[in-house]
């Protein structure tokens, strides 16, 4: 993956509002705008989701506090009924988008694992060593996000899954830089870290490094992708003001669009990290570099003296730093004012 071009994970999550043609229209936007693969959330509420322990904090909190309805309504709201995957997956099959889902209970890492290539282990998972396992012995790529959360809780995680796939391959594993403050708000930017991208590059260099985000615009897109990351996942919407507790940070299809763009215009730029004389400033070297020139005739047997550095330098003139040696010498052909010195003009 490290060899391929950025790629891109729509990430519609919520943003279905619970209609299953609506979710269909979404995934075909997605490709229209860009994206690789799209990506929904699987799960029951019921498994990780406790109405009473989210009433019992005494309010809402973060990006939660704008949530009309309880805690425990909106995620069901988000659910994603079982009889859609299939449905959702030949969709994406037929018009050549690639379908992820993040499992949030166990059962679903089953239910998902005959219709997706990767699995996506959510920040708020990362510390649950049951499901790290699990997604471990699917053999697939993992995605992990590592939103609030320190180092040694990443290292602890990667560890696990290392540990615990059941083939022999090397373990294909995506570790995502994130950060789980979902208020859209650009504050956000003080914290997203874009330079964890380094440790993460240094502590495992044999893993892919990718950013899951949820801060404005594609500005830290295009940070992360500088510093290495290749695989993007950003909220996806077609309507940002629709109401729903994912609509409001998302991406739509115009911001959408111009991210990848400005991506694809980034990783061209980023190029090779050899430095040589490239193809299209070939004709600079000579526009731009200075050669041993005449400010005066010289005829054949004159001393070249009266010697300037100026531009242009043909390919085949004598090299400037030689100025000093080339004064004075012998003139072996009759040389125009402005004319420049090449080797065979001085004995």
């Amino acid at each position: 993956m490290n060899n391929k071009p950025v790629y891109f994970i729509a990430d519609i999550a919520a943003n279905h509002d619970g209609d299953l043609g609506r979710a269909l229209a979404l995934c075909q936007l997605a490709k229209d705008s860009g994206a690789d693969a799209v990506k929904f959330q699987h799960h029951d509420v019921s498994k990780y989701v406790s109405d009473e322990g989210f009433k019992d904090l005494g309010g809402k909190f973060s990006h939660q506090s704008k949530w009309k309805k309880s805690i425990f309504e909106i995620y069901e709201d988000a659910e994603v009924p079982k009889s859609w995957t299939e449905k959702i997956k030949g969709f994406c099959d037929s018009i050549e988008v690639d379908f992820l889902s993040t499992p949030y209970d166990l059962d679903a890492v089953d239910h998902l694992s005959p219709y997706v290539s990767s699995v996506k282990i959510g920040s708020g998972d990362l510390n649950w060593d049951e499901m790290l396992i699990k997604c471990a012995q699917t053999n697939k790529t993992v995605l992990l996000a590592t939103g609030a959360c320190d180092i040694g809780e990443v290292q602890r995680a990667v560890e696990i899954l290392k540990n615990n796939r059941l083939l022999l391959d090397e373990l294909d594993l995506v570790l995502m830089q994130c950060n789980t403050n979902y208020t859209g708000s650009k504050d956000n930017f003080n914290y997203i870290n874009l330079n964890v991208l380094k440790t993460y590059k240094s502590m495992f260099p044999d893993l892919t490094l990718g950013l899951s985000d949820h801060t404005p615009g594609h500005v830290t897109v295009l940070g992360a992708v500088a510093l290495g990351a290749k695989v993007i996942e950003k909220h996806f919407t077609d309507d940002t003001e629709r109401e729903g507790p994912d609509h409001p940070f998302s991406m739509d299809a115009h911001t959408w669009a111009a991210m990848v763009e400005d991506t694809r215009l980034l990783e061209a730029s980023l190029g090779v990290s050899t430095k040589d004389v490239q193809p299209n400033e070939e004709e600079t070297v000579v526009l731009q570099r200075r050669a041993i020139r005449t400010t005066k005739d010289i005829k054949k047997g004159e001393p070249l003296v009266d010697l300037q550095l100026q531009r242009p330098c043909p390919k085949n003139a004598t090299n400037i730093n030689r100025l000093a040696e080339v004064t004075g010498k012998e003139s072996t052909r009759d040389i125009k004012k402005g004319d420049f010195i090449t080797d065979k003009d001085f004995s």
